[in-house]
């Protein structure tokens, strides 16, 4: 072979070198996906498939799921009902955001009465009422009452304790009349930030422990190192004489 012509062997050979080397790096661009937490593969140092590990998200079989502690419906005038429920997170090390659930209320031949959709954040450790009131229900009586939590929007994260700033409850106390009852309590916010439209949900109990009354009330502002008065209201006098009465603040997680 002559000299010419290896040299032209040579040029053909870094010509196709670099050819080879354009095709593979276009190859890798175009068809390899580093591993994320949304490939629905379980890479990286996951635990799971897109959970666990590097991923926000926990896995969700290895959290206790919600519990649903009750469902109560409660008559509300003619045609209404409200409906109280407790679900609880017994998970001291994650909480869970935007998680759906579904409330179903059934009549006394088990006949479908209405159906209710919502959301609830759960903080660790915490069982968190949910209260939904004027539920239309004909003129049916309400039998049977379910709250189910939505499995597939349930997207668990760490977290050891609730960030978010909760005021804290006290000096609750019935007052008002037997056929208009009232119920007051202050919270208190010790934060150095005003809380706003802050959400407060009382349950109200007999001897037994059972809800006989609920309500929710928004306390526009607490300031901060402050505090405000949550006042709740009834038309009509209790069903039993309330043995206990419970005050929560609900404030999203953050």
């Amino acid at each position: 072979m002559s000299w010419a012509a290896r040299r032209r062997f040579i040029i053909l050979l870094i010509v196709g070198a670099v050819f080879v080397a354009f095709l593979t790096t276009v190859g890798i661009a175009t068809f390899y996906k580093a591993p994320s937490c949304s490939d629905g593969k379980q890479n990286q140092n996951e635990t799971g498939v897109d959970c666990g590990g590097a991923c926000q998200y926990l896995c969700i079989e290895q959290q206790y799921p919600p519990t649903v502690l009750f469902t109560k419906a409660i008559k509300n005038g003619e045609g209404r009902v409200d409906v109280i429920a407790k679900v609880e997170n017994k998970n001291a090390d994650a909480a869970a955001k935007n998680v759906r659930y579904k409330i179903t209320l059934y009549g006394s031949d088990q006949s479908l009465i209405q159906e209710m959709t919502g959301i609830l954040d759960l903080p660790p450790s915490a069982s968190v009422p949910v209260f939904v009131p004027n539920i239309p229900s004909g003129k049916q009586t309400i039998v049977n009452a379910f709250l189910d939590i939505n499995q597939s929007s349930l997207q668990w994260f760490s977290m050891s304790s609730n960030t978010s700033i909760v005021p804290t409850v006290s000096n609750v106390k019935q007052i008002g009349t037997t056929s208009a009852p009232r119920i007051e309590a202050i919270l208190t916010n010790t934060s150095v930030s005003t809380l706003t439209n802050v959400k407060a949900i009382v349950l109200v109990r007999n001897d037994k422990g059972d809800v006989i009354a609920t309500s929710s009330t928004i306390i526009p502002t607490i300031p901060a190192q402050g505090r405000a008065t949550a006042t709740f209201t009834w038309n009509s006098e209790f069903p039993e004489v309330p043995a206990s009465i419970e005050v929560v603040p609900i404030v999203p997680l953050l």
